[in-house]
């Protein structure tokens, strides 16, 4: 059996991180969960992630929940799939900046918009600040390089680039023509086309 197991549901934010399984090469079992029957929200999954989320990962006796940390813990824990940039680099800070602006900052500024409040929040009560100043900064980030961190994919771009895909897939986000750019860069890879192949194919079973 292999050590990592990722508890998923396809299609879900868990395609981020099985999409990052597939870019660090490592074996790996799947443990599909039902989001329409509930099935994340039972006791024994509850057990492993007590939000009732996907996805969680089970390394050993190690068990990692939220997507962005279970691709910087696997980017640090496999380093020979070189998706880091390691403790002592000097671009680490701008590294795990990206890696977290993903669901600190896009996610919430898509969720708010299609969600809206029924007064808007003032910008400084929100993590993000405004959505098109979040859009802004991600699109000008895209034009220094062919990925976040210039020539070097990391798991920051498995992140932002799931990200940026999914919001333009359900028209949530503007299809600046940076980001198109980028996800069509990403979608290339080998690991994510095998990543979407697998996912469909649970999604049809």
């Amino acid at each position: 059996m292999a050590k990592l197991t990722l508890y998923h549901a396809a299609p879900s934010r868990s395609s981020i991180t099985r999409w990052m399984l597939e870019e660090i090469g490592e074996p790996y079992d799947i443990h599909l969960l039902s989001l329409s029957k509930g099935e994340n929200r039972r006791a024994d999954y509850l057990a492993v992630n007590p939000m009732g989320k996907v996805p969680a990962l089970k390394h050993g006796d190690t068990v990692i929940t939220e997507a962005a940390a279970i691709c910087a813990y696997l980017a640090d824990e496999f380093p020979r799939a070189k998706l880091n940039v390691p403790i002592g680099t000097a671009y680490r800070g701008v590294y795990l900046k990206w890696l977290f602006f993903g669901p600190s900052c896009i996610e919430p500024a898509i969720m708010d918009r299609a969600f809206p409040r029924k007064e808007e929040a003032r910008r400084a009560a929100l993590g993000y600040g405004d959505f098109d100043t979040v859009m802004d900064v991600m699109a000008n980030a895209l034009t220094k390089g062919p990925h976040l961190m210039g020539d070097r994919f990391t798991a920051a771009d498995v992140v932002i680039g799931s990200t940026l895909r999914w919001g333009m897939m359900f028209k949530m986000l503007p299809e600046r023509p940076e980001f198109i750019a980028y996800t069509t860069r990403l979608a290339a890879r080998p690991a994510a086309q095998r990543a979407e192949v697998r996912d469909k194919e649970l999604a049809a079973a």
